[in-house]
């Protein structure tokens, strides 16, 4: 494209996966947060959860003057803590809504535009229907309560999709079923949308061109990284987001420009979003042997020649 990728999109990084020593809400999150915050490359960050009330505070007044759209990754307290927004046990749902609308706090406490969450763990087929409806309830309830928060802003909830059979193993699940949800919470709450992560469209045998174009009323923000599925022996099987490039890997350079040019086409690029521009964001993790520093280089690498491909 003849203009630079921020003209279109802000760039971003998800902070709790490439440091993942901060993954569980405790760890060198200031200093690694700082490192990202201070790499021009970026105009997006992704964080997460923050145990430490002090810390979680100093982290917002750390964030505060970068200029960066900021976005709270709410996938690893979810999916850490079991919380099962579709339980089909009204106490274990209402204590996941309570826990996601801590991450409301939290995401309001650190200046962050979207609060990205995740359903719970399938269910059998003939019930899948009984707890996509329990799931559209909980999210409400959690659109709500983000409403009733609201200062200067509103944040914006979305939700994003994982797979079925291969390591998340959640109730949402292909791209049309998570549309199906977000169509139904829409009808009540307008600051809610989804998150489409590429690093999860193998896992779902879903194209970007079909999962975009399926998502496109809807989305919000995305996600890009990289899976392996081939081979279950494999020690980076499943969801673990690798890095572009890795051996086994099911995205490559080609996959990023076939995602990035469906963003394109749906006009995701340019589109009006809560963050000032739409944010696409890595979402990736140093293996065995690598660094948070190589990782972060490489991607930018990666995205620079998928972006000039265009």
């Amino acid at each position: 494209m003849n203009q630079p990728w921020n003209a279109h999109i802000h760039l971003g990084i998800v902070h709790p996966m490439v440091f993942p020593e901060t993954l569980r809400g405790e760890g060198p999150i200031l200093e690694t947060v700082s490192k990202i915050a201070l790499d021009e490359f970026f105009s997006a960050i992704e964080v997460s959860w923050v145990k430490d009330p002090e810390t979680r505070v100093k982290l917002g007044k750390l964030l505060e003057p970068t200029y960066l759209d900021v976005v709270f990754c709410g996938g690893p307290p979810i999916l850490i803590q079991k919380l099962d927004m579709n339980s089909f046990d009204p106490s274990v749902r209402r204590a996941a809504v309570k826990g996601v609308k801590a991450l409301v706090d939290e995401a309001y406490t650190v200046g962050a535009k979207i609060l990205v969450t995740c359903s719970g763990p399938d269910t059998a087929q003939e019930k899948r229907g009984q707890a996509k409806n329990l799931l559209v309830e909980s999210l409400k309830e959690v659109c709500t309560y983000a409403e009733q928060k609201t200062e200067s802003y509103t944040l914006f909830v979305t939700l994003e999709n994982f797979d079925r059979e291969y390591d998340k193993k959640l109730l949402i699940g292909p791209t049309i079923e998570a549309m199906e949800i977000a169509e139904a919470v829409r009808k009540k709450h307008k600051n809610f949308g989804l998150t489409v992560d590429l690093s999860h469209l193998p896992l779902l045998k879903e194209t970007p061109e079909e999962a975009l174009l399926t998502a496109k009323d809807c989305l919000e923000h995305v996600h890009i990284g990289n899976c392996v599925m081939a081979d279950r022996a494999h020690p980076l099987y499943g969801d673990q987001h690798p890095r572009f490039g890795v051996e086994g890997g099911e995205n490559q350079v080609e996959d990023l420009v076939a995602f990035l040019r469906a963003l394109k086409n749906i006009g995701y690029f340019g589109k009006k979003t809560v963050t000032r521009l739409p944010v696409v964001s890595f979402e990736v993790r140093p293996s065995t042997g690598e660094t948070s520093e190589i990782v972060i280089a490489s991607s930018k690498r990666v995205f620079l020649d998928a972006w000039a491909r265009l």
